[in-house]
């Protein structure tokens, strides 16, 4: 899933081609992809692109009046939540023809802007489809943007130990809990921790202020340097920027690059994290309950 970092990345590389272009047409491959209706996405036609931004994980695409519009609307944001398999694709070659609804391609809506040809896809791959996109005239009017917590780069570290010692639960649940603290999820959780030397099972509320500091470096130190790793790469080459970033994550078997032990794993039904025994739980490998059923 494409966390902080990554559409921070998308939404600059995107900005940079599409901002002060003029919208000539969007198509709808997947109806199912809209969240709203009004304004219909037919209101774009004739705006201009005046930014790309993010919010928390969510891609944000505002656009003003043209000349042409017909939208009365001083503002039309198109928000999209990539969730796990969703991506944005910049191309100068778009085929001028319009989408066939009900498809196999992977393509669910497609922004025409600036000469013929340019413009983005955005993309789901897959079965499951949990790719979204809202158009509103304030992302605000979003319950599930309105809910966001502080974004966890604007988080100072008092406010950071204010928010843990107000919760109860496991600090990767709570790191990853987008209510709590926007923008991070399951890879950059597992980095985190990792660099913070800190269990995924141990509880927010019980962290000592030297843990606290830890963890507010970790989460600074991680996202920061993700970001500015993929700062400027083009989209197509985010995925593989991300994976070869990541010491713990998705590494399951493979020797720790800071102590050398084995990388485990935890499992659950739709997802599973990494760590270090070593490195974060004082050599205690942890209970996976998914695995020990399939061992039995």
């Amino acid at each position: 899933m494409p966390e902080l970092p990554e559409v921070a990345a998308i939404a600059d590389y995107v900005d940079g081609r599409a901002a002060g272009l003029p919208i000539r047409r969007v198509d709808v491959a997947s109806l199912s992809v809209l969240k709203t209706a009004d304004p219909p996405y037919t209101a774009l036609a004739g705006r201009i692109v005046e930014s790309v931004g993010r919010i928390g994980k969510y891609l944000v695409i505002r656009t003003v009046p043209g000349s042409e519009a017909t939208a009365s609307e001083p503002m039309i944001a198109m928000v999209v939540h990539l969730s796990r398999a969703g991506w944005v694709r910049w191309s100068e070659d778009l085929s001028p023809k319009p989408l066939r609804p009900g498809g196999k391609s992977p393509i669910a809506l497609r922004v025409h802007c600036g000469l013929p040809g340019e413009g983005f896809d955005v993309t789901e791959a897959g079965t499951q489809k949990r790719l979204a996109v809202w158009l509103v005239r304030d992302p605000a009017e979003i319950d599930r943007v309105a809910g966001l917590g502080p974004d966890a780069l604007e988080l100072t570290e008092e406010r950071l130990a204010e928010i843990l010692a107000s919760t109860t639960g496991r600090i990767k649940n709570v790191l990853t809990d987008q209510r709590v603290i926007a923008g991070i999820g399951n890879a950059y959780s597992d980095e985190i921790l990792h660099t913070a030397r800190l269990s995924p099972f141990a509880s927010s509320k019980t962290l000592k202020p030297d843990q606290v500091s830890a963890l507010y470096d970790a989460m600074r130190t991680v996202l920061t340097d993700a970001s500015s790793r993929l700062e400027g790469q083009e989209v197509a080459r985010l995925k593989s920027e991300k994976r070869n970033g990541l010491r713990v994550h998705a590494r399951t078997g493979l020797p720790c690059p800071v102590c050398g032990d084995t990388i485990r794993e935890v499992s659950f039904a739709d997802r599973s994290f990494q760590y270090c025994p070593t490195c974060q739980t004082g050599g205690k490998v942890l209970a996976d309950r998914r695995m020990s059923r399939l061992l039995k």
